[in-house]
């Protein structure tokens, strides 16, 4: 441009245009750089720490709603959420059944369970500012409640939710309820093997499944239980065992078993598959003392007698303590 030439107004127009779209890039930038409400830090749990902070909570506080935070935001990334503004209850829920599932297969006490969603919680709604509607580990997630006694489920509340099973789950619930097995224990059972040692022994080995790899020996003392690997070893057909063979342990406890459970959850007082060993507890108490569990009503007419069946069920269940065995029949006071 020539000194003394003038600019056309287009061109101031133009330019003017041009200066607003490169700073509202250059906002809309930094908007996008200070994701998780602005806490800090572009990590989910950093952000989840800094925001507790601000909230004047105790040191130990924090440090445990950040560390569960931290799985939380590993089971986000997983499904495709990196920032808190995605996080909402449907995931926070969908967290809280693979939760459940976990609590379920043995895997995770369900206090664990519940402080795992209670943090997430805690760190949301110091991230919005109050603004975070808590998801119910229970109610939302079917976490079980905490109770130190489990429920006996009769076998006719239990049946009516099989007839939406299809023949595995079933396997399943009946090998839980009628020979103690954890659902993994009886997702893993090679239950052809089993049937053939039950009819030659009156007992089977439990090896795949179980808690720290101990083996353990099952009673056959009915023949219910014959029944139900006789069923088992026909849903398991060409398979190596009866859960399905085309797929692996977590799509089946997060697919076909979370069904069973919820299931007989539906149907019955079961919190869940877990809950069905105490149907088998109480009734080798029975057998063992020739007197109702004290979860039943029963009571210990002799102590002596009373611990050695606690000891045999302990065995059975796959269970290093005796003490554990209260949780399944009733303590001892």
């Amino acid at each position: 441009m020539f000194r003394g030439e003038s600019i056309p107004f287009f061109r101031v127009l133009s330019s003017l245009i041009f200066s607003l779209k490169i700073n509202d890039e250059g906002i809309q930038r930094g908007l996008t750089l200070s994701k998780n409400f602005g806490w800090g830090s572009r990590d989910m749990q950093d952000a989840g720490r800094i925001a507790l902070e601000s909230t004047n909570s105790s040191f130990s506080t924090i440090s445990s709603h950040s560390e569960r935070f931290g799985q939380f935001k590993d089971f986000a990334k997983e499904n495709g959420v990196a920032r808190m503004e995605r996080v909402d209850a449907q995931l926070v829920e969908k967290y809280g059944k693979e939760l459940a599932d976990k609590v379920d297969a043995d895997e995770m006490k369900a206090s664990y369970a519940q402080n795992l969603i209670s943090s997430v919680n805690s760190v949301m709604s110091a991230a919005t500012r109050g603004e975070w509607k808590s998801v119910s580990p229970t109610k939302d997630c079917n976490i079980p409640a905490r109770c130190n006694v489990r429920s006996e489920v009769t076998p006719s509340k239990v049946d009516p939710a099989k007839l939406s099973l299809n023949e595995r789950q079933a396997a399943v619930v009946n090998l839980a309820q009628d020979l103690g097995l954890r659902s993994k224990e009886a997702s893993l059972l090679n239950a052809k093997e089993a049937y053939s040692q039950a009819l030659e022994r009156a007992a089977i080995l439990v090896s795949d499944g179980t808690k720290g790899g101990r083996i353990r020996e099952v009673p056959i003392t009915n023949q219910q239980q014959i029944q139900s690997l006789k069923a088992a070893a026909q849903a398991q057909g060409g398979a190596r065992a009866v859960m399905p063979q085309d797929q692996n342990w977590k799509s089946w406890r997060e697919g076909g078993l979370r069904e069973a459970r919820e299931a007989v959850s539906e149907s019955s007082t079961a919190r869940g598959l877990h809950d069905l060993r105490a149907t088998y507890s109480a009734g080798r108490y029975a057998s063992l003392t020739g007197h109702r569990a004290p979860c039943n009503g029963g009571k210990i007419q002799d102590r002596n007698a009373d611990r050695e069946a606690r000891q045999q069920i302990a065995e059975e269940l796959g269970h290093g303590r005796i003490e554990v065995v209260a949780s399944y029949i009733g303590g001892r006071s």
